[in-house]
């Protein structure tokens, strides 16, 4: 695959990664109302596929790929509006700290065996939702506190903790799961892309080969 067809691969792919986490986080997830509040919280699997994302395509296409769909899920879901700012900052974080593990540590797409990508996979996932996991709550507190005032922050804050959670321990299983399983396939095919410095120094080696 030359640069420019790889460089048309990975938009092609970012904007599917940006569909299918607006799918999954619009229609299959579990919407919690907060008593006292007009505040909603929901388990999805949305920040799987931002994870799954920048497994395959790297930090920046990837995390854009989830943060795009995901903000546009929440704009268009009454609930969720005054949230779509927070849930692109957050996406596209999600992304990026999985990116840096993935790739720029873990030179992930080009592991020569299984049970390393399995390895840097799943250390990345682990980074990128572990990060979420801290940081949404708080952003969310910060955020509500200045948009919605502090009985709203306060009554949101456990919740969206505890749901925070449950997203990130079922994410990092799905996006690892999937990514796993997909990648001998994409593999085999010449599909999966080639991330970050590996990229430059596959073309490198393949410059001295010819």
């Amino acid at each position: 695959m030359n640069s420019k067809h790889s460089a048309t691969y990975k938009i092609a792919l970012t904007g599917l990664i940006a569909a299918l986490s607006y799918v999954v986080f619009t229609f299959l997830q579990i919407k919690i109302m907060i008593p006292g509040t007009s505040e909603a919280t929901s388990i999805h699997l949305g920040n799987a596929v931002c994870v799954l994302g920048a497994l395959l395509l790297g930090g920046p296409l990837g995390g854009l790929g989830g943060a795009v769909g995901m903000t546009i899920g929440d704009l268009l879901d009454p609930v969720y509006i005054l949230s779509a700012p927070k849930t692109f900052i957050l996406k596209l974080c999600i992304g990026f700290v999985t990116g840096i593990v993935a790739h720029r540590i873990g030179k992930l797409s080009v592991c020569r065996d299984a049970r390393t990508a399995f390895q840097w996979s799943l250390a990345a996932a682990i980074c990128g939702l572990g990060f979420n996991m801290v940081f949404d709550p708080l952003f969310s507190y910060f955020y509500k506190l200045v948009i919605l005032g502090k009985p709203v922050a306060e009554l949101t804050l456990l919740p969206n903790i505890a749901t925070t959670s449950i997203n990130a321990v079922a994410s990092t299983i799905v996006s690892v799961g999937v990514y796993n399983a997909l990648r001998p396939a994409l593999k085999k095919a010449g599909l999966l892309p080639i991330v970050g410095n590996a990229a430059a120094s596959q073309t490198e080696n393949n410059k001295s080969a010819a």
